[in-house]
């Protein structure tokens, strides 16, 4: 067998060692959610625990509601994507499509939009939220999700949409097919990558919100499991074990995500790389 070049081994052994990095806090949790509470509080510093206690996961289902929350989160995150992408992919394939007067001011706007954070604005959000009526309600969340990741999806369609040539709409237009089809049969096919990023980004942006999730909701059942986790900690409580068990299983819906998109996504990413 051929010797590998010492290059290729030390990217190896860098990639190997940044992917530990990342997964050393994963684990550390993983070890805290099998531990007792009385063992958390005797022995706070020690990593392995001296019992394994694997019900830990099954009493965070049973003593606490976060099936409720989960699928709080589930719902805001899931109506917030089609809700974004039924917005965003109308207004980026016009933008695209068509030269009209303020396009470029309507693009920049768009951008500059991107640097207000939801914490920056939640008063107003709040008060908006209360003049509707719709305080601690799941419709609140979505909006607000729906509204702020809006801008990303619309300039990252418009970058895929413009960077496909229009002849191929035209020879669907000689076919016989109208606007409406061109966009479903020719143009949405191709731009699938980028349709993915956008899902991908909006749906973990809305499945990870805390801030205006906290403000807006306070009924525990229809509070997301962003919100939840948080309560195992309180001023009479502290359930570390829970807490920990908790959020990893947040994480399984975003790894199933990725599972399902990966080969999506990866070709969004290195699009346009190779000519």
């Amino acid at each position: 067998m051929k010797r590998r070049p010492l290059r290729v081994v030390l990217l190896t052994a860098a990639g190997w060692l940044v992917a530990l990095v990342f997964l050393v806090p994963y684990l550390q949790m993983f070890l805290t959610s099998l531990k007792p509470e009385r063992e958390l509080n005797k022995s706070p510093g020690a990593y392995l625990p001296d019992h394994w206690q694997w019900n830990n996961y099954v009493d965070v289902w049973k003593h606490a509601p976060i099936w409720t929350n989960m699928r709080v989160s589930l719902v805001v995150a899931g109506v917030a994507t089609l809700v974004t992408l039924a917005c965003a992919m109308p207004a980026a394939y016009y933008s695209a499509r068509n030269r009209f007067r303020g396009r470029g001011a309507f693009l920049l706007l768009i951008l500059v939009t991107q640097m207000f954070a939801p914490t920056s604005l939640v008063v107003g959000i709040f008060r908006e939220m209360v003049a509707l009526n719709l305080t601690d309600t799941l419709l609140a969340l979505i909006l607000v999700n729906a509204a702020f990741n809006l801008p990303f999806c619309v300039w990252i369609l418009h970058g895929y949409f413009s960077s496909i040539p229009k002849e191929l709409e035209e020879a669907a237009f000689l076919d016989g097919a109208g606007r409406v089809g061109a966009l479903f049969r020719v143009t949405l096919p191709i731009s699938v990558p980028g349709v993915v990023t956008a899902v991908v980004y909006t749906f973990i942006s809305a499945w990870n919100e805390f801030i205006v999730a906290l403000t807006v909701t306070s009924s525990p059942n229809r509070q997301p499991l962003t919100v939840a986790i948080p309560s195992f900690i309180t001023q009479y409580q502290e359930h570390w074990q829970y807490l920990f068990a908790t959020s990893l299983i947040a994480i399984v819906p975003v790894v199933i995500l990725f599972v399902f998109i990966e080969r999506y996504l990866i070709g969004g990413l290195t699009a346009g790389s190779v000519k």
